[in-house]
C-alpha cells in the first residue's frame, strides 16, 4: 500500500499550469494512482548502452527503483527519491518543489497527467543548468506532436531522442490492469544535454538484448536522423 506522505497541493513557479495530484492521487479512474507506471528496465539498460552519463544521477520519480536498480547495477552513484511512499527511497520529495538538483544528472519516468510530464522536463533541465548535467525522460512518442508543446521544444531542442522499439509501462506494474489503448502506447527517452546548441539527433534503441538479467554489453547506437532545432 503506497502512502502520500507530502501535500502536493501547494503550486509554484515550477508547476507552471499542471496541475498537483488530486486527494484520490489519480487523474482518471483508469489511471494508475499517482501515475505508477513502473518502468521495465530493458529500457533503462537499452539508453545507458547508447548514452553515457558523467556523475551522479537523480531519479526524482523512483516509485519501487525500476529505474535506480538499473542505475545502481552500471555503477552510478543514484539519489532516488518520490512524493510516494513505495518502500524505495526517500518518500515525500515533490520534485517539482525542488530548487537544486540532488545530483548532477537526471533520469525518470515522469508521471504523465495533466501537464506534469511537461513540468518535469522544463524543471529538470532548469536544474542541471547548474550541474551541467544531462536529463534523460522517458515519454510517450505522441507527446512530441502537439500544438502546446512546440515553442517548448524549439526553444528548449534535445539533443537525441532515442525511440524504444519494445516497452510497455503497466500500471503498477501489473500487465492484467492494462488498458487496450495503453497496450498501443509507444515510448522514447529525450535526452538533453545542458548547454547543447546542436541539431537533434533520432536513434533507435532495441530493448530485446537487455531483457535479461545479464544484458548485452554497450553497443553503438548510430544516428538515422537530424532533426532542425
Amino acid at each position: 500500500m503506497t502512502t502520500l506522505l507530502f501535500n502536493p497541493h501547494k503550486q509554484t513557479d515550477a508547476y507552471k499550469g499542471a496541475r498537483p495530484f488530486p486527494a484520490s492521487g489519480q487523474f482518471h479512474p483508469n489511471r494508475a494512482a499517482y501515475e505508477f507506471y513502473p518502468t521495465p528496465p530493458e529500457a533503462t539498460r537499452a539508453l545507458l548502452a547508447a548514452e553515457r552519463f558523467d556523475g551522479s544521477v537523480w531519479e526524482p520519480a523512483c516509485g519501487q527503483g525500476h529505474i535506480a536498480k538499473v542505475l545502481e547495477s552500471n555503477n552510478h552513484h543514484v539519489v532516488a527519491t518520490d512524493l510516494v511512499d513505495y518502500g524505495f527511497g526517500q518518500p515525500g520529495r515533490d520534485f517539482l518543489l525542488e530548487r537544486e538538483s540532488l545530483a548532477r544528472n537526471i533520469i525518470t519516468n515522469p508521471p504523465y497527467g495533466r501537464g506534469l510530464a511537461d513540468a518535469f522536463c522544463r524543471h529538470a533541465i532548469e536544474l542541471t543548468a547548474d550541474t551541467g548535467g544531462k536529463v534523460a525522460m522517458l515519454v510517450a512518442v505522441q507527446s512530441l506532436c502537439h500544438p502546446a508543446r512546440t515553442p517548448f521544444f524549439k526553444k528548449h531542442p534535445p539533443a537525441i531522442i532515442y525511440a524504444v522499439d519494445d516497452c510497455t509501462c503497466y500500471p503498477y506494474g501489473d500487465p492484467t490492469k492494462a488498458t487496450r489503448s495503453l497496450l498501443k502506447q509507444r515510448y522514447c527517452w529525450l535526452v538533453w544535454h545542458a548547454n547543447y546548441n546542436g541539431p537533434t539527433l533520432f536513434k533507435w534503441l532495441a530493448t530485446a538484448p537487455f531483457k535479461t538479467r545479464n544484458a548485452a554489453p554497450p553497443v553503438t547506437v548510430a544516428p538515422m536522423l537530424k532533426l532542425a532545432a
